[in-house]
């Protein structure tokens, strides 16, 4: 467990290198990407979204794969298509840029809901069904995606299916005054994320989600994890139109035994579900139109749960 979290200090400080001013952005980042997450970063446009992106896919030597997303984008564009081969008379499979270990999928609200959906299934399992033939895609797999929620002009907006299948969504802000200053400076010197040296392989992301899965999670956190996510639902909370469905709560499962195992734990405790809840589980909510017109946010409706449902006692002799 130590070697875990020696490799999670390490990636930290690697990515926290080049995006300053932003800990606990690249923390959440950083246990999404070994977790074999997807993740979504949505803010306004100059704040470092992309920026942050490249960083986590330069920190480890893996195949890493962009796409442009544009409104004309189509899905053969994203998953590859069967070509042709006049010298051969026969039709040849010829991979799109899914087929890579990260990707990364630079305003991804810009494509059209059809480009978009072709998505949902590498997102969701791993894999491409082209004419009818599934195609596993590298493992580990990781889908870091951004978009701009301003210009409206030219874009769309995601699907709930395809929103749900991203195991966090993360806001960058801007930076305070001190961190804007190294930024500046880091720029100034040609420093960017190409320049970046991997500290990890793929071997070891896997290895690392190897040993975060076999962190203990007692009943109780179990039943707590349960708990929370049915809380999120209509019948509890009237802000709600549509709570955290069980792709969510197995999510909030995953990341929340990365997060102990980042802290050198061998059991998952209810601060660590606390820690990674708000990023997990927040963008899968739906809110009633009259709550929005009351200002209430998805954020408030996490964090009253949180406050509300009962912590269990940790087992003994665990």
């Amino acid at each position: 467990m130590q070697w875990f979290a020696g490799r999670y200090r390490t990636l930290l400080a690697h990515v926290g290198s080049f995006i300053r001013g932003k800990d606990e952005v690249v923390q959440a980042a950083v246990l999404c990407m070994i977790s074999e997450g997807h993740l979504l970063l949505e803010d306004v446009p100059g704040t470092g979204k992309t920026m942050l992106a490249k960083s986590l896919a330069a920190s480890i030597d893996s195949r890493v794969a962009r796409i442009q997303f544009t409104p004309d984008l189509l899905p053969s564009d994203c998953v590859g298509a069967q070509i042709y081969d006049q010298s051969t008379g026969s039709f040849d499979f010829r991979e799109g840029p899914v087929f890579t270990q990260i990707l990364i999928a630079d305003e991804i609200n810009r494509a059209s809901p059809k480009t978009q959906s072709a998505l949902l299934e590498v997102m969701e399992e791993r894999q491409v069904t082209v004419d009818g033939t599934p195609r596993p895609v590298p493992r580990p797999f990781t889908v870091l995606a951004t978009e701009n929620p301003l210009d409206l002009s030219g874009t769309y907006r995601l699907p709930h299916a395809q929103v749900d299948r991203f195991t966090m969504k993360l806001q960058m802000g801007y930076p305070d005054h001190a961190a804007f200053i190294e930024i500046l400076a880091n720029r100034a010197a040609g420093f960017s994320p190409e320049q970046m040296t991997p500290v990890m392989t793929p071997t070891d992301v896997i290895e690392m989600m190897t040993i975060a899965a076999g962190v203990y999670l007692s009943p109780q956190v179990l039943e707590y994890i349960a708990t929370i996510c049915e809380w999120t639902r209509p019948d509890r909370q009237r802000a709600i139109q549509l709570g955290v469905s069980p792709r969510g709560g197995i999510a909030l499962t995953v990341v929340a035994r990365t997060h102990a195992a980042a802290h050198g734990q061998t059991f998952v405790t209810a601060d660590n579900v606390k820690a990674v809840a708000p990023a997990v589980l927040a963008h899968r909510l739906i809110l009633d139109p009259e709550a929005e017109l009351q200002g209430v946010t998805a954020a408030q409706v996490i964090a009253s749960v949180l406050a509300s449902v009962p912590v269990p006692a940790q087992p003994v002799g665990v």
